[in-house]
């Protein structure tokens, strides 16, 4: 492990060589500078971990030279040294940037307790700096679609406000990705962001965990808890699998968004919470509603800004992207030599309808990179269903052997004719199924709301065919 570098810019050059002496002898490595412009010079060409810095020196005096360090280095700790230290000198230099004040001549205990808890606060920002990083990287969303644009775009719109957000996606597709993006681009990003699994709280505990409870409010209360709307407050607070939630929960979520104050099991105090709400299901959730499962009232409340994520068999371009961040994480993680994979074996992947979507993929890739004793990656080598996937829902899910003459002529670009197969694929479906929205969704394996902005997109209506 290499030593710590201090740099001790100071004019006096017996204050230099006491401190090479002394800091040296405790596992340091010392370099000096007698000038402030030497000491600049020598920060830029060996970045030290600490300088000790004289505050008083001809020409360029300590406190300039400390903003002139702070403006190359923000992160580097700097501790100011002083024979005639004043109580106004050292609240100028602490406001100026620097890590702490020592009169000269220093003892030498009160040095070295100050450089050592100076180099620890600045490996801990260090460590601390790299640990969010590494979470921004798990939680990045890979790829280059169209519907992942739209996602993008609906996220940046929604981050800088407010208003609650309902994320709409089959299970896999990324909700929670989606939803720790708007929570880190919003102005609560230094903020707590709390997670809750609705669907795996048991019924009788939900409020509990939401809302907190008294000591003695129920049996095995033996203490209080604070519950996650309070440990949300001036943050995020996102409800996942919001849609398998009890009724009568969900008439306290309203209150939450309505009132802003939440109220602890066993207690009658009101608390007020400043928490933005953001919410993901899996399920239709007018469908729910149309049952008597979910309140129309937080369904109109939730959803103030809609996102939906579409499913991986409907943005396949994203999939070799996002199997190289895969493959990269975990070599990473492994401490492992990065493979390789053959366009035979991505396209294969390509054509495999995930139905678990990014988290099946994920665990597929970390399958294949296990399994695989070579350096490339084949479509031998993958999981025998991924190899040669069968038609997905049989011969009612596959596109028409023959498409209208029509689609081909009024195609002038590769898009246009996407487009035109696509809508013609729709309107087949839709007239087999005797423009029934709900089984037509079902033949062609993609959830209703997707089906209906597709017959937006493309001005479909019983209507107008024919």
């Amino acid at each position: 492990m290499p030593k710590p570098r201090i740099l001790v810019i100071d004019d006096d050059a017996g204050i230099r060589e006491q401190m090479k002496m002394t800091l040296g002898y405790d596992g340091y490595e010392v370099s000096g500078a007698a000038t402030g412009q030497e000491g600049l010079a020598l920060a830029e060409r060996e970045t030290p971990d600490l300088v000790l810095l004289d505050i008083k020196m001809p020409g360029m005096d300590g406190l300039d030279v400390l903003t002139r360090l702070h403006s190359m280095f923000p992160a580097l700790p700097v501790v100011m040294l002083s024979a005639h230290g004043t109580p106004s000198s050292a609240v100028d230099a602490i406001r100026k940037g620097a890590a702490d004040f020592i009169e000269k001549p220093p003892s030498t205990d009160r040095l070295l307790l100050t450089i050592q808890n100076e180099l620890d606060r600045a490996r801990l920002r260090d460590e601390n700096r790299s640990l969010k990083q590494a979470v921004e990287v798990r939680h990045q969303m890979i790829g280059e679609s169209a519907g992942l644009a739209q996602v993008m775009a609906a996220i940046g719109r929604a981050a800088p406000t407010n208003a609650t957000v309902l994320i709409q996606g089959e299970s896999g597709v990324g909700k929670e990705l989606v939803a720790r993006t708007i929570h880190r681009n919003s102005k609560r990003s230094r903020e707590r962001f709390v997670q809750v699994n609705c669907a795996a709280i048991p019924e009788e505990l939900i409020e509990s965990e939401l809302f907190g409870h008294e000591k003695g409010s129920f049996t095995g209360a033996t203490e209080k808890q604070v519950g996650k709307f309070e440990q949300a407050d001036k943050g995020t607070i996102f409800l996942d699998e919001i849609g398998d939630m009890s009724p009568k929960t969900q008439a306290k979520v309203l209150r939450v968004l309505q009132e802003g104050e939440v109220e602890r099991l066993g207690s009658a105090r009101t608390i007020k919470v400043d928490v933005r709400v953001i919410a993901a299901t899996n399920k239709n959730l007018e469908e729910e509603i149309e049952k008597g499962r979910f309140r129309d009232d937080l369904y109109f409340r939730l959803a103030v800004i809609p996102i939906y994520v579409p499913p991986l068999r409907e943005r396949p371009e994203d999939i070799p992207p996002l199997v190289r961040h895969f493959m990269e994480h975990f070599s990473r993680e492994g401490n492992q030599r990065q493979k390789r994979i053959t366009p035979a074996a991505l396209e294969a992947l390509q054509r495999y309808r995930w139905k678990g979507n990014i988290r099946e993929l994920r665990n597929t890739v970390e399958r294949v990179i296990i399994m695989t004793g070579s350096d490339t990656i084949d479509v031998s080598d993958l999981p025998e269903n991924v190899q040669s996937p069968p038609p997905a829902g049989g011969t009612a899910s596959r596109s028409p052997d023959v498409l209208p003459a029509s689609v081909e002529t009024r195609a002038g670009t590769l898009r246009e004719f996407k487009d035109n197969a696509e809508r013609a694929f729709l309107v087949a479906k839709l007239r087999e199924s005797g423009w029934n929205i709900s089984k037509t969704a079902e033949v062609i394996d993609t959830p209703r709301s997707n089906l209906y902005k597709k017959l937006e997109q493309y001005q479909i209506s019983q209507e107008t065919d024919g």
